[in-house]
This record gives C-alpha cells, sequence and structure tokens, in this order.
C-alpha cells in the first residue's frame, strides 16, 4: 500500500540550534498544502540542539518526528537512523545549515519523477563551503570515481532526494560504517541531477574537520570496495620487481663496472626501510579489513536512538527497539 507521504524530509543535525527552525520554516512554506513529514536527527550535538528540535515538535505537531541518538556516530549514520523512520514515497536528505535550499527539492523531486530515477543529486551551482571543505570534496569525488566506479559527470553531494526503492535498499544494510552514496551506488545507476543553488550559512561554521573527512574517504575506500587489496598485490609485485632489477645492477656495477666500489650501509638500510613501509602499509590495511569484519560481528550499533519525539500528543516516545539491535534498520511505528 502506497504511503500517504509525498515526501520526508531527513536532516541529520549536528550544532544546528541556531539554523533548524529556520529550515524547517522554509520547508514548510514551499511544501505547504502537500502531505510531507519532517525527521530530525540529533547527533549527539554538544550545543542546545536537542532541546531546538523538541521544541520544534511541539511547535508543529504531526509534521515532525525528532530522533534524539545516544551519542555521536557520524553525518551518515544519522542520515541511515533518518530514513529507517521516514514514510515517504521520496525521501530528501539536506543539512541542517540552511545552505541546502529546501525550496529546490521542489525541482529536484519533479526530475525524480519525470525522469523515473531511483536518486537525483544536486549539483551546486556555486559553492560556498570553505576551501579547505571544498578541496576534501573534490577529493572524495575522484576517489568515489575510482572507487564506486561512478560517473564523472554526477557530483556526490548531501543534498539529494531518493525514492522508496532505494530507500528500503539502503535501510536493509548492516555494517558498522554506513556511507550512503556507496550504498545508493552499489544498488543502482539509475542517477539524474541538476544544477541547484548553495546559500551561505544561517549562523555558525562548518562542522567538518580534517578527521572527519578522513573518516569518511576510509568507509569508502575499504567500506565498499577490495581495490585497496588489489592494489596491495600490484604494489607488492612493482616492489619486488624493482628490488631484483636493482640488485642486478648491483651485481653487475660490482663484478664488471666498479669492482673496487663497497656496496654503501646506507643504500641497504634505505631498501630495508622502503620495503618495511610498504609492508606495514599493506598489513595495516588488512588489518582494517579485519578491524571491520570484527566490529560486524561484534555487533557494532550503526546508531542508537536513545528516544524518539513525535508530538505532544504522544508524548515522549521511548523506542526501545532501538537500543537492541546490533544495527539500524527499518522499523514498523
Amino acid at each position: 500500500m502506497s504511503s500517504p507521504v509525498e515526501i520526508s524530509f531527513v536532516i541529520p543535525v549536528y550544532n544546528g540550534s541556531a539554523t533548524v527552525h529556520t529550515v524547517v520554516d522554509r520547508i514548510r512554506r514551499a511544501f505547504a498544502g502537500r502531505a510531507i513529514e519532517i525527521i530530525l536527527v540529533n547527533d549527539g550535538s554538544p550545543d542546545d540542539s536537542e532541546r531546538v528540535c523538541a521544541a520544534l515538535v511541539d511547535r508543529y505537531p504531526g509534521l515532525i518526528t525528532f530522533l534524539h541518538l545516544s551519542r555521536n556516530f557520524g553525518e551518515h549514520s544519522a542520515v541511515l537512523a533518518g530514513l529507517s523512520h521516514a514514510h515517504g514515497r521520496a525521501v530528501a536528505v539536506l543539512d541542517d545549515d540552511g545552505q541546502n535550499p529546501p525550496e529546490e527539492v521542489v525541482r529536484m523531486h519533479k526530475v525524480l519523477q519525470e525522469g523515473n530515477y531511483d536518486v537525483v543529486y544536486g549539483r551546486y551551482a556555486e559553492k560556498k563551503h570553505h576551501w579547505f571543505r571544498n578541496l576534501g570534496s573534490r577529493f572524495n569525488d575522484r576517489l568515489a570515481t575510482l572507487m564506486l566506479k561512478k560517473p564523472k559527470d554526477i557530483y556526490l553531494s548531501s543534498f539529494k532526494v531518493l525514492n522508496r526503492f532505494i530507500v528500503d535498499e539502503v535501510t536493509r544494510y548492516r555494517g558498522p560504517h554506513p556511507y550512503i552514496d556507496g550504498l545508493i551506488f552499489r544498488t543502482t545507476r539509475n542517477i539524474g541531477q541538476i544544477v541547484v543553488e548553495h546559500q551561505e550559512r544561517i549562523a555558525g561554521q562548518s562542522n567538518y574537520t580534517l578527521k572527519r573527512l578522513v573518516r569518511l574517504w576510509l568507509n569508502m575506500f575499504l567500506g565498499f570496495s577490495i581495490a585497496p587489496l588489489r592494489l596491495a598485490i600490484v604494489m607488492g609485485l612493482v616492489t619486488s620487481l624493482f628490488s631484483l632489477g636493482m640488485l642486478g645492477l648491483i651485481l653487475i656495477d660490482k663484478i664488471w663496472i666498479n669492482p673496487g666500489v663497497p656496496v654503501g650501509i646506507p643504500t641497504v638500510l634505505t631498501s630495508i626501510a622502503l620495503f618495511a613501509g610498504v609492508q606495514l602499509m599493506v598489513l595495516g590495511m588488512v588489518g582494517e579489513y579485519i578491524g571491520r569484519i570484527f566490529l560486524e560481528q561484534n555487533g557494532m550499533p550503526q546508531f542508537v536512538v536513545r528516544y524518539m519525539k513525535r508530538g505532544p500528543e504522544s508524548g515522549w516516545m521511548y523506542d526501545s527497539s532501538d537500543s537492541i539491535p546490533a544495527f539500524g534498520g527499518q522499523r514498523d511505528e
């Protein structure tokens, strides 16, 4: 049976107490008279986001669902938590800082329907991010092209609209390190994009740090591809051939060209350091894969919902099932 909700809006919130209410108000104005729902997911914000989100539920009963995670799990885990509780025939994912105009979702949703796409990404006409964030985004895009076989003309942004088929498939994932775009590209290539506006932040500054970007890259690099292991094999082969070639050159030089020149200790030490570094890198890579398997088998959760609030008529709803499973997932409510 088709859901009566036309579009669900999933908004991961982290330090968004000064901006999230403006985003919610803009959604309400842009989609007045349409069947929508808004899902706010507080990802362990240290600021006043919890109180602000809870107040929004009271202000707009029946419109907003608020999920308060027990700690900071990361943006992609927060998005997955929101997708797991979304009921719409389509789901829009946007940031809490106001840089993704909710008004653009109208066009994105229209393209999703008319083009019969599974996902429509918003490609920013001009990005308003800090240069460091833009640099990280470009690297992330190149990496996704290599690891996920993403078409070069598709730009991966956090601003996207998904149909119900993709939402259901993404929320089936049970690994402890979700990467939403990786889950999308392993499911479908029926993807569109349109150029959208990217606005300045309403308030505050970006929460993206080098640590967060590295974690995102590792999730893509090691969580959705075995290319690093294949790269390790190639590196080992190239290094072995290089060492054999160097050994041959040293023997030729010692026997026929410069017999009196001693083989230098620095050369030996440098070679040992080179090969030891390659070995440590490969072992670390394999160890990361094994560690991720261990965490998954050990039941590391994608997210844990401390409580869910849906409106004053239902009060504070503690969904005990959220803290029991090792992973997130679709739940009937």
